[in-house]
């Protein structure tokens, strides 16, 4: 299998209410900035400059603010050597971004008393008791403590996702655990093989463990993880072609994926590389992490949900507390060690987002409000909530590898180049 697929998540770096939600009550109103204006004209010359600067082949964008849609539009081609433009109906892989959506689901469970955050993840699923740690000399030892599920929530229970020269990369790649002919109960049994590369709870990786988010849904419900998501949360909010196994009649709209090639040029990605995730139907593994194809609008219901504390159209999905609590910093001051997260700008991590701690500190980080959380997939697209201006944006794009520079320009287009956001903590 592809070693882009087997990998697909980790190229990631590599809205609707009327009144604030409690969470963004922090700053009083005689010391807040001037509202964000939503500017069409900004936007759209920021999609145009994409395209015409051979970053993009197509792109698309929605923001929704203060319970209405302020802005869409599109430029470029969904399918350059097709003849097709990007269309609102056009669809998308949306790789990365498919983790938030699996971890609205375990947090279902959890306000369900299913199981305890500090759980250790072994109770559920035993294959995780006994887990090693691998050095850079590739020597193993017990690990220090259990993995909690709060670990798998955030990035630090220590898995792996390869890719790298380590010992432990190694090891996991050679057990090939997200192989797409492995189910998840496979795919669990043989990441619960694989080395961790440091103790749970000491540093933040981007890994595989929102894929065993994934798993641990099956276990507790004892449903296939899709049809878990598409009963208790697509249909329930409307989404309805966003899907991680796709009919053969939505392939003509989905969007090609443009690979950057070595002359920075885009070059059309085959067919039959972009089928293996959706159109196969030999695949057997869902993964938590990855794998979802969806119009914009339906993920804008998505993020709206959230921006909107876990309701929309009178369906509630969780509790306002749950979503305050997953867009929350959950990693201790201690955790030092971050890989590429402070790439993102002045973040930490919650449960399956990335959270803004603090206002943009340069020019050349991305606009944005404290409080916010977000997620991008392997692709460039992008989806974020801002509480603090009742906003939510999503970006679609199919540009890889994955180019920060398209979220830097949109977001600036949505707040302006000098928007900063009130202080806070």
């Amino acid at each position: 299998m592809s070693k882009k697929i087997i990998l697909a998540a980790v190229a990631a770096t590599l809205l609707a209410v009327p009144a604030a939600p409690a969470f963004a009550r922090a700053t009083p109103a005689a010391s807040a900035p001037a509202p964000v204006k939503i500017d069409k004209k900004r936007i759209d010359a920021a999609l145009k400059a994409m395209v015409d600067s051979g970053r993009a082949v197509g792109v698309s964008a929605v923001v929704w603010k203060d319970g209405q849609e302020r802005y869409f539009g599109t430029a470029g081609m969904a399918d350059r050597e097709g003849g097709k433009l990007m269309r609102r109906d056009t669809l998308v892989q949306i790789f990365s971004m498919t983790k938030p959506v699996t971890g609205v689901a375990l947090m279902q469970l959890w306000e369900q008393g299913k199981f305890g955050l500090d759980d250790p993840l072994s109770r559920y699923l035993p294959d995780f008791a006994d887990m090693k740690v691998m050095d850079a000399q590739g020597q193993t030892r017990p690990a220090a403590r259990p993995i909690l599920i709060r670990d798998i929530l955030r990035h630090t229970a220590g898995f792996s996702y390869g890719g790298t020269a380590t010992p432990a990369d190694a090891a996991f790649t050679a057990l090939d655990p997200m192989n797409q002919a492995n189910d998840l109960t496979e795919f669990g049994r043989r990441i619960a093989k694989a080395p961790l590369l440091f103790d749970p709870g000491e540093q933040w990786s981007y890994s595989a463990a929102v894929d065993v988010q994934a798993l641990l849904v099956e276990k507790l419900t004892g449903q296939p993880f899709e049809a878990y998501v598409k009963a208790h949360i697509l249909e329930p909010l409307g989404m309805k072609e966003a899907a991680w196994t796709q009919p053969e009649a939505a392939f003509a709209r989905l969007a090609a994926t443009y690979n950057k090639g070595p002359d920075g040029k885009l070059a059309r990605q085959s067919d039959a590389e972009t089928r293996r995730l959706n159109f196969d139907p030999a695949r057997r593994l869902t993964m938590g992490g990855a794998g979802i194809v969806a119009p914009i609008d339906d993920y804008a219901r998505f993020s709206r949900m959230l921006l909107n504390e876990g309701e929309l159209d009178g369906v509630r999905i969780l509790k306002p507390s749950t979503v305050r609590l997953m867009a929350t910093d959950h990693l201790d001051p201690r955790v030092t060690q971050r890989l590429w997260l402070p790439s993102k700008g002045t973040v930490g991590f919650g449960f399956d987002f990335t959270v803004r701690k603090s206002q943009p500190q340069t020019a050349a980080e991305n606009r944005g409000a404290i409080g916010e959380f977000f997620w991008d997939g392997r692709e460039t697209t992008l989806f974020w909530v801002d509480p603090v201006n009742h906003l939510t944006a999503v970006f679609f794009v199919q540009t890889y590898p994955f180019d920060g520079t398209l979220h830097h320009d949109f977001r600036e287009a949505v707040y302006g180049a000098d928007y900063l956001g009130p202080k806070g903590d």
